[in-house]
């Protein structure tokens, strides 16, 4: 034990010395964990503890961690073809784009880059130059909605719609516009889930409207929010904005980074609302965070449009990694991976199972909702069930906190709206035995208690 603590304060005093990690407040006293070694949904540190990894990393690792057949993949594929621009093509990028089509049931032209920020950003210089070369030069404007989260870049997160992300960024990209999503734990009292959601829905008709609808390019939207605080939409609220987009000539990206691959309960989010996107953006669990991949699937009749042999009608975006042979190896690796353990319907199970589990939380003075689809699960705390004000920061730390203490590890949607930082979050790996979702419910029920 000696030598482990000797080892990890070593490792974190060379860390504290050279790493500047990602989204976290600098800290003396909590230096961050050094993960070693991963197998299915744990995780062990350098210390020799072993937690199990709620939230999938960063909501992507799918499949689970350890999957030599993954590793193995990469490993053959780097011998034979490590890199390849795709200026030109290789043969995993072809058989990925192929199977992704016959995965979403429809004709997408496949552009691969490296992550969710750098496909969004895609999606966007697409939809504008589709419009351009349509003749509707006027149409730039992206409608996005308050509290989604669409990358880190500066025209990804000039569409998030989380004000922490964005302070001190600022100026961000122009011509992106916000409207509140569907929250529907806090709608109106006595108002209708149905009534509620076609009313946020035509926020974005009336924001076209009041933008003018010639200036209007796009609608993103994430199937549901997921690291804004898993806000589930009611069917009624998406059909509808796919009828307003259709309506008024505007293209609707959505973005799959963390609902596509299973996370759902469905191969994709947008398959719970049979809608058919004309873009769609994926990443994260495409490869389950193996290696780093990611998609902008468009409609073949939109790609139509960037075939004209004018000199500037092309798509004018390259990107060094995007479509790496050995990451689209282990795309189509990971995608059999769920094929065959059938770790969709296993996150639909394991969703479901997790949300009975936690429903006598409800009970608790300091627990305000729980909801989730497929294995993915946000519980909402506040100080007050009437008033429905949010809980203190505090007191949200202080249960990630004692979770972690107990081995596992959860999330928050932290960094998004002032004051709205609130609520937990879980996306664990799809591959939980039913012994690793009793560990969950069991760690959560004892932290609830204790912190009652």
């Amino acid at each position: 034990m000696e030598r482990n603590e000797n080892f990890t304060n070593t490792l974190q005093q060379k860390d504290r010395e050279n790493v500047w990690h990602h989204i976290s407040m600098y800290n003396e006293k909590a230096p961050p964990m050094i993960v070693e070694h991963g197998d299915g949904a744990w995780i062990t540190d350098s210390g020799g503890n072993r937690f199990l990894d709620g939230m999938s990393g960063l909501w992507a690792v799918n499949v689970g961690y350890g999957r030599e057949r993954l590793a193995q993949v990469a490993y053959e594929q780097m011998k034979k073809l490590s890199y390849v621009p795709m200026t030109q093509s290789h043969q995993p990028a072809i058989a990925l784009a192929e199977k992704l089509n016959r995965l979403l049931e429809e004709d997408y032209m496949i552009f691969y880059s490296n992550s969710g920020s750098d496909a969004n950003e895609v999606a966007f210089k697409m939809a504008r130059q589709y419009h351009a070369q349509n003749g509707e030069g006027a149409r730039f404007k992206i409608i996005s909605r308050y509290r989604a989260y669409h990358g880190s870049s500066l025209g990804a997160l000039a569409a998030t719609g989380q004000a922490l992300r964005k302070y001190k960024y600022e100026p961000l990209a122009p011509g992106f516009l916000h409207v509140a999503p569907p929250d529907n734990y806090r709608r109106p009292k006595g108002q209708s889930i149905e009534l509620y959601n076609l009313e946020r829905a035509r926020e974005i008709e009336e924001k076209i409207i009041w933008e003018h609808k010639e200036t209007i390019a796009a609608v993103i939207m994430e199937p549901i929010i997921t690291g804004g605080g898993v806000l589930i939409p009611h069917a009624i609220y998406v059909k509808e904005v796919e009828r307003i987009c259709q309506k008024y000539g505007v293209l609707l990206i959505i973005d799959e980074v963390i609902c596509g691959f299973g996370r759902t309960g469905r191969l994709f989010g947008h398959q719970h609302f049979a809608i058919k996107p004309d873009i769609i953006t994926m990443a994260k669990g495409l490869t389950s965070a193996y290696l780093p991949l990611s998609i902008t699937a468009v409609r073949k009749d939109i790609y139509e449009k960037f075939k004209d042999t004018d000199g500037y009608s092309h798509f004018r975006h390259v990107n060094t990694f995007g479509g790496n042979p050995a990451a689209c190896a282990v795309a189509l690796e990971n995608i059999k991976i769920l094929e065959e353990e059938k770790l969709v319907q296993r996150s639909k199970d394991l969703g479901e199972q997790l949300l009975h589990d936690l429903q006598d939380l409800l009970e608790l003075p300091f627990v305000g909702d729980i909801r989730g689809l497929g294995f993915l699960v946000g519980i909402e705390l506040v100080e007050d069930k009437l008033t429905l004000e949010p809980a203190k920061p505090e007191r949200v730390a202080k249960i990630i906190a004692d979770c972690k203490a107990n081995g596992l590890i959860i999330g928050k949607n932290g960094d998004t709206v002032e004051g709205y930082n609130n609520i937990l979050t879980l996306s664990p790996p799809l591959c939980c035995t039913d012994e690793d979702l009793e560990f969950i419910s069991a760690v959560l029920k004892k932290v609830f208690a204790a912190n009652a």
